[in-house]
Formats: structure tokens, C-alpha cells, sequence
């Protein structure tokens, strides 16, 4: 069995963690000549996206293939490289995985998105998701291809967690009444899109996330507590002076329903809330 990742970053690595114990082989698409070697050391099948032939050939001999690689103006990179690579190799995998955001609901005032909700994106990043699940949807149905989308929070881990902001004293604890999001633990993220390859769905979306929606400043305090050092004092909105794309963010708040892959896909995330997952990134990390 082989996994196909066009993008080898925190999710598809999480992923391969999973499931090379399982016996599955891992190749993944690269652009940049400074990640084959670096890939190549951990065991990873390197794959020049620009090599028509090459990927149509590893792509016939994948099983799994999972897009986490972000969409431009230009649409979604994965598409526009895999679909020619599919149709040319006449591949069919059995399983098509794409990395889509809950950004895809737009702000929902606190209110619960589930995967009927209407798409209503506001941000920019958002409404290329939208697109990317659209494309993805017609092309499996044209092609005869089994693609699920799976709409993602914030994801969190050992090396990409508040620990780390807090540590070089650039977490912010941003005030703003009512604000909810969602979060997800990288494992957990890779639990599901493991049941969702065992238990795959063409056409199917799913909220990947925790059970605790809350604001961000809860989290900071709580990871504070946890590393003893100082709560960082709580700032407003326009005393914290955020980019353009952090200030899309927190125009929307939201309940992220996760419902769905529970009762479709089994799935059950192991650190249901970021109490939990924050706990484990520490221990991971002091080991």
C-alpha cells in the first residue's frame, strides 16, 4: 500500500506516522530541490511534480492520495497536477483526500456549522477552499474517482502549539466578546483521515475538530499555567494590531460540529479538548 502527499507538511507527516507501521510505503510530490534530500533521509519517495511521467507512474501505484498543499489565485496546485497524472495513468485510487478549512462557513456568530451548513466564506483564503472542494467534487464525479474533503480548524502539535509563542513571549490574549473557534491535535487529524481511508466516500465532507470550541484567549492561559510562566494580559482587537489575514480570522466565530466523521467514520479524537492535546504536546516535548 502506498500514500501519495502532494504537500509533506505537519498533517501528511502525522499521517505517514500512522500508517507506516501498517506496512504502507509513503511518496510525496516536491518543487523545491532542497526537500529531496531531506525527504529522501526519512524514508519518503521523492517525486518531482513537474515530471508528467514520473508522477503519472507513482500515482498508478497509490492507494491513498492526500492534497494538503494550499490554493492559489490559479486554483488548487494538487488538481491542476494530479487530475492530468490520474487521466494519463488511468489511475483510480481508492481513496482521494483533500485538506479543505472550516474558514469554508464564514462567520456563523457563534452559532454551529455542520457540513450541510451553507459555504458563506468571507476571507479570501476561504472562498479559494470553496472553489478548491468544488473543482475537487466535479472532477471525481467526471473521473469516476472517490474524493472526500475534510474541513479543518487550527491545528495544533509538538513544535507548533502556544508553548512555543509563549516561550518567545509572542502569544496575544485578544478580547473579543463571544469569539469561538475550533481546534484540532495533529494526531487526531491523522485518526481521522486513517478511518476515513478504511471507510472511504465519494463526494463526502468532514469537520475534523475537537469537542471544546472556545476562545483563544482560554487556550493561552490555560498553556501559561502549564509551562508556569505569567498569563499574558488580555488586549483588544485594535491594541493588537494583527495582519491582514489574522484579522480575517477573528471576524468570524463559530461552533464546529464534529458529529459527522463520529458516526460515519467511528472516529473519535483522543484529545477532545485542548486541555488535553496541550498536555500531550508537553509531554511529547519533554521526552
Amino acid at each position: 500500500m502506498r500514500l501519495f502527499a502532494f504537500g509533506y507538511g505537519f498533517t501528511a507527516q502525522a499521517l505517514a506516522r500512522r500508517l507506516r507501521p501498517q506496512g504502507w510505503e509513503i511518496a510525496a510530490g516536491v518543487r523545491r530541490p532542497e526537500d529531496v534530500e531531506r525527504l529522501a533521509a526519512q524514508g519518503v519517495e521523492v517525486v518531482d511534480t513537474a515530471d508528467d511521467a514520473r508522477l503519472a507512474e507513482v500515482i498508478a501505484r497509490s492507494q491513498a492520495v492526500l492534497i494538503s498543499a494550499p490554493p492559489g489565485a490559479d486554483g488548487c496546485p494538487g488538481l491542476q497536477a494530479l487530475a492530468p497524472a490520474m487521466a494519463s495513468a488511468r489511475a483510480f485510487p481508492d481513496w482521494i483526500g483533500y485538506l479543505s478549512t472550516t474558514g469554508v462557513y464564514g462567520d456563523q456568530r457563534g452559532g454551529w456549522a455542520f457540513e450541510t451548513t451553507r459555504l458563506a466564506a468571507q476571507s479570501v483564503e476561504g472562498a479559494r477552499r470553496v472553489s478548491a472542494e468544488r473543482d475537487w467534487r466535479e472532477v471525481g464525479r467526471g473521473m469516476g474517482l472517490t474524493v472526500t474533503a475534510f474541513r479543518l480548524p487550527g491545528i495544533y502539535g509538538p513544535g507548533r502549539s502556544p508553548f512555543d509563542r509563549l516561550r518567545e513571549s509572542r502569544a496575544r490574549r485578544i478580547a473579543i466578546p463571544g469569539h469561538l473557534f475550533s481546534r484540532i491535535h495533529v494526531d487526531d487529524l491523522a485518526a481521522g483521515l486513517e478511518a476515513s481511508i478504511a471507510r472511504p466516500r465519494a463526494g463526502a465532507a468532514y469537520n475534523l475538530c475537537d469537542d471544546a470550541p472556545c476562545p483563544n484567549s482560554e487556550v493561552v492561559a490555560y498553556a501559561a499555567g502549564l509551562l508556569g510562566l505569567p498569563v499574558p494580559p488580555e488586549v483588544t482587537l485594535e491594541e493588537a494590531r494583527l495582519p491582514p489575514a489574522a484579522l480575517r480570522f477573528y471576524a468570524e466565530s463559530k461552533r464546529v460540529s464534529n458529529a459527522l466523521a463520529k458516526a460515519e467514520l467511528g472516529w473519535r479524537p483522543i484529545y477532545p479538548t485542548y486541555r488535553e492535546g496541550l498536555c500531550a504536546v508537553l509531554a511529547a516535548e519533554r521526552r
